[in-house]
């Protein structure tokens, strides 16, 4: 397993999200990592039941915030050396991948993950 050291930019797996940041502390079991792009957007959906479009919850899964910061266990952390793109536009290029993933499927769980998708982009990029 690799090892990390508070700064070390890091891309981090956390639930169905993929982020790129940089660790802020280091724990027993995890690193605390400041997000400051998204490499992949959260499924939708129930994460017990994926793909699941009669789930009985089927939940709306939000990116986690610019500079928002989470627990990631240590083994799905990795480096990333690349630099770390606009937060805004990673998360509309991470949006608009899934899309295109969910467009080309034909069941309830894409069509509702496309509904909520619509929903969450009206609130991420409402104008100011």
């Amino acid at each position: 397993m690799e090892e990390f050291k508070v700064g070390d930019r890091v891309r981090a797996h956390y639930k169905s999200g993929t982020y790129l940041g940089e660790v802020t502390e280091i724990r027993p079991q995890h690193y605390l990592v400041r997000v400051l792009a998204v490499a992949k957007h959260p499924m939708q959906g129930d994460l017990h039941s994926p793909k699941d479009g009669d789930a009985v919850f089927f939940h709306e899964r939000r990116a986690l915030a610019y500079r928002e910061q989470t627990n990631v266990p240590k083994k799905m952390v990795k480096h990333f050396e690349e630099d770390i793109p606009d937060y805004t536009d990673s998360l509309r290029q991470a949006l608009d991948k899934m899309k295109q993933e969910l467009e080309g499927v034909s069941s309830p769980w894409a069509e509702q993950s496309l509904k909520n998708i619509a929903s969450l982009e009206k609130d991420y990029f409402k104008q100011k």
